[in-house]
């Protein structure tokens, strides 16, 4: 197996290398995380929750140190790496509250004396977790999993060793068993392989729809629970009635947040006729103003890419947009300097058929449409094969709870941009993925739920 090396996308350049973990290493891993399981589980949950409050505390107290690792290897500009962090805390916090309830039987009227509903971890759970939030995308499942009384067994992306190696350093530094939460160094297909380990009791998977599939069949197959968080081409819908220039300012950073490399990031921009001029107008000027350049400098809006390869598609997707007939309003491009720096592209006159439309697109491209109805608007929004979330902007507020419940997605939001949050489930539907991050539906995903009659 070849070395696994982070790179500084600002550079382009190898900042370490790292040989990945042998196969004598990731089983004894395996048997670590079988073994402490066992005792993990039966620690008292406040116990468990004393040790998730000293997590919190301790990623609040090293919040830049670890912002600047995010920022160094995957090129996040630094406000942005350092809300990550403290974003963690919150969840590690959120779980620390409510971990106690949420552990509580329920009880059931039934027949019996007393009947109950009870929660029981299911074991070690291995995650697969993407480059694009090298802690929050971890973090924020593992609150939960590691609430519950599961253990952890990361496979990170292999753009962020550092990272994953970091992360599993805190957690012994926080004080939480050995074997409680580890990070395997390795490639997809050896991750892939430890799905049908007896040791992997489910999967915590987040990446690209290919990939998801090929984990829920694995997954199937050995009869494990498995939740997929698969990405999504969001639908930012402004409709005639709405404050314009109020959702053109929260649009800008919506689609450029984190470089465009976000899966929640508005991604297909939706406008009533009415407006558009005026939306696009606005969103223009605001994104030509947007600065580019070193992500450690906080008043960085647009750092790099993550790697030379996320250009490529980008280009190839605008370039079959115009070639389509889009046209460019701002015509951002890969820029000619060191590292992966591509500026922001905004298209007009989109179509249904390009693949701005149809792909993921993971970078600052936006395509704006247009629509006469409302009715279009959620025909438009509804027309792609994923669904994890949207935006909304009307001054009606009724009326966007009602077009709301008609957005096949998992999350959305009403005159803002969505942002999770520890209390309100996570995740998507069609080719988003299925299951749930976070909050109490989070929680249980990787539960045992066992009905117990007493008589």
């Amino acid at each position: 197996m070849t070395l696994i090396s982070s790179i500084d996308p600002t550079t382009g350049k190898i900042i370490r290398q790292f040989r990945p973990h042998s196969k004598e290493q990731i089983n004894a891993a395996l048997r670590k995380a079988d073994t402490v399981f066992h005792e993990w589980k039966e620690l008292d949950v406040s116990e468990r929750s004393t040790l998730l409050s000293g997590f919190s505390q301790l990623l609040r107290s090293r919040k830049q140190e670890l912002g600047e690792l995010i920022t160094l290897e995957m090129g996040k500009v630094i406000k942005q790496s350092v809300a990550e962090v403290v974003k963690c805390a919150d969840t590690f916090d959120y779980f620390a509250a409510h971990a106690e309830e949420l552990m509580q039987p329920e009880e059931a009227e039934t027949d019996a004396a007393c009947s109950m509903v009870s929660y029981e971890p299911m074991g070690p759970v291995l995650a697969i977790k993407p480059w694009n939030f090298p802690f929050w995308q971890v973090l924020s499942a593992a609150s939960h999993i590691l609430a519950a009384g599961n253990v952890m067994l990361l496979k990170h992306s292999s753009y962020v060793p550092m990272c994953a190696l970091k992360m599993e350093e805190l957690f012994l530094e926080a004080g939480f068993p050995e074997g409680v939460f580890q990070t395997l160094l390795t490639d997809g297909p050896t991750a892939s392989s430890l799905i049908s380990r007896d040791e992997i009791k489910a999967v915590s998977f987040t990446g690209g729809d290919i990939a998801g599939k090929k984990v829920a069949e694995l997954a199937a197959r050995n009869m494990k629970k498995f939740v997929l968080e698969l990405g999504g081409s969001d639908p930012f819908i402004v409709l005639a009635d709405a404050d314009v220039e109020k959702a053109a300012t929260v649009a800008v950073p919506s689609r450029c947040i984190n470089t465009g490399q976000t899966c929640i990031a508005a991604k297909r921009f939706i406008v009533a006729q009415e407006v558009a001029k005026e939306f696009t107008g606005k969103f223009v000027e605001l994104t030509e103003k947007l600065k580019l350049g070193d992500p450690m400098d906080k008043n960085t809006a647009i750092g790099p890419l993550v790697r030379e390869e996320q250009i490529s598609v980008l280009e190839q997707q605008v370039k079959d947009a115009i070639s389509k007939g889009a046209k460019p309003l701002v015509s951002g491009g890969k820029m000619e300097r060191e590292g992966f720096f591509y500026s922001p592209t905004v298209l007009e006159n989109v179509s249904l058929d390009m693949k701005v439309m149809t792909e993921e697109t993971f970078g600052p491209v936006a395509p704006i449409i247009t629509f006469r109805k409302e009715q279009e608007a959620m025909r438009i929004a509804n027309s792609t094969r994923f669904g994890l979330g949207a935006s909304i902007w009307t001054e009606e507020r009724e009326k966007g709870a009602l077009l709301a419940r008609k957005l096949e997605t998992g999350m959305v939001a009403v005159n803002a941009f969505f942002r999770p949050e520890a209390c309100m489930p996570f995740g998507g539907i069609k080719g988003s993925g299925m299951g749930r991050e976070m909050a109490k539906h989070g929680f249980y995903e990787f539960m045992h739920i066992k009905s117990i009659k007493i008589y």
